[in-house]
């Protein structure tokens, strides 16, 4: 078993507090200095995953709890950090803030106890003084498994205010790492799922990374906060590596990318590899077809609502889309793909596989599920259960066709998504990693459809 790479968990008392800013300088600070840099984000959100991808040079990493079972955080963990100097991992709303009544389950706090990584919390500063020292010790003390290594104080005032906050912090016994002043520069644009996703804004998202890292080695202490990533425990556990399937002839899966399909857990691809296909990434906003030779289609999440228009006026991919799925082959939709695969998005034409239309909303559906599927369908047999998560502020109309895709458990019982001839689309986003039969099944069926 390899040694165990240096690591830190970034969290905070609460969302809002800076901690994406201070975990991605800190990848870009420790890259700077010319380390490899291995980024995770706690939870299932594809967006930080992007901007740590940008500070290190590596493709960014969900470790989820809930998604994949904790037995699955450790070991998928040494997958993403094999060969580095460093992993820093960015955690998820507050420390102890998990998967709603489960108790820890899927929390940052939960995450670093099994990684038995050290937390460096990130405190919003900007409207107290004495009473940061009370917040700390309260972290530092709710969990005696859960290790405080340290606090960097984020937007701080002026050098006064930081004198106060070091005053009131000296006994806390949780030593002060930085001490960030607020700056525009670092500031990332957000919309109605939360920061814009940096492949939509290449140049600016690199300039903000850029800035981010400037401003953490400027105000943190990095000899200090590498000493205390290589305190960490030893973690004994194996690596996790994606089944390779016994050659039976490559097959190839055309995988959506480009600004409106930009949410993929990384190890989909690696599996599909590993079970025999060669994944081939395409932009359904610039390319008129699909890749030559494709049997079987992968269409992630993203934001097609906000490329309605460019979607739809590329007729010929969507053509191209509908046709692949009326021949049989394997079709993966989820979330953004699932829209993608309607009649209509916001009353513009998209690719009409699904008799069903998608519309924009206000309403917010955010949440963990327990599901199974309902039939047999290209992902799964029936009667397989998974855990996803679903996010968006959408609706389709109807919510599930004749064979539905899931029936959701939690947190109310009813049926969702299509199986139609290889299609599968579902709101749901699952780890495949959690079922690796998953890739497997697909990649069959693509060499058999």
């Amino acid at each position: 078993m390899s040694p165990s790479v240096p690591r830190l968990v970034v969290a905070a008392p609460s969302s809002g507090s800076g901690k994406t800013t201070v975990a991605t300088g800190l990848m870009a600070a420790f890259a700077a200095r010319g380390l490899a840099v291995s980024p995770h984000k706690v939870g299932p959100d594809y967006i930080d995953p992007g901007y740590h991808a940008l500070a290190t040079g590596r493709v960014g990493r969900n470790l989820d709890a809930y998604l994949c079972g904790p037995e699955l955080i450790g070991p998928l963990f040494r997958h993403g950090a094999r060969g580095c100097d460093l992993a820093v991992v960015e955690g998820v709303m507050g420390l102890f803030d998990g998967a709603a009544g489960e108790g820890e389950l899927a929390s940052t706090a939960q995450v670093a106890k099994l990684l038995r990584a050290p937390v460096v919390l990130v405190v919003d500063a900007s409207s107290q003084s004495r009473s940061v020292a009370a917040l700390v010790h309260g972290f530092a003390s709710w969990d005696p498994e859960v290790r405080i290594g340290g606090v960097i104080l984020n937007k701080v005032a002026s050098d006064r205010h930081e004198e106060l906050l070091r005053e009131a912090l000296d006994s806390a016994g949780v030593p002060v790492l930085g001490v960030l002043r607020r700056a525009a520069r670092v500031d990332t644009p957000s919309r109605h799922l939360g920061l814009v996703p940096a492949a939509e804004r290449h140049a600016d998202a690199v300039e903000a990374v850029a800035a981010m890292g400037a401003q953490v080695a400027a105000g943190c202490d990095l000899d200090a906060l590498l000493a205390l990533a290589r305190g960490a425990g030893r973690l004994a556990c194996d690596t996790w590596e994606p089944p390779v399937v016994a050659p039976g002839g490559r097959t190839v899966v055309a995988m959506a990318g480009g600004p409106a399909f930009t949410f993929s857990y990384a190890e989909h691809a690696e599996l599909l590899t590993a079970a025999g296909a060669d994944v081939v990434p395409f932009d359904p906003l610039r390319d008129a077809s699909l890749p030559d030779g494709t049997a079987g289609l992968v269409i992630g999440g993203g934001f097609p609502e906000v490329y309605a228009a460019e979607l739809s006026a590329n007729e010929p991919l969507r053509k191209a889309v509908a046709d692949l799925a009326a021949s049989g082959a394997p079709v993966a939709a989820e979330c953004a793909g699932l829209l993608y695969l309607c009649r209509e998005l916001d009353g513009l034409p998209m690719c009409g596989v699904l008799d069903a239309t998608a519309r924009m909303t206000e309403r917010l559906t955010l949440g963990y599920r327990d599901a199974v599927a309902v039939g047999d369908s290209a992902l799964a047999a029936a009667g397989t259960r998974t855990r996803a998560h679903e996010f968006h502020r959408t609706v389709v109309e109807p919510g599930a066709g004749a064979a539905p895709a899931w029936g959701v458990r939690t947190p109310a019982r009813r049926v969702e998504g299509f199986v139609q001839g290889g299609v599968h689309a579902s709101y749901l986003h699952t780890h495949w990693a959690a079922v690796p039969g998953t890739a497997r099944r697909f990649v069959e069926r693509c060499r058999t459809s």
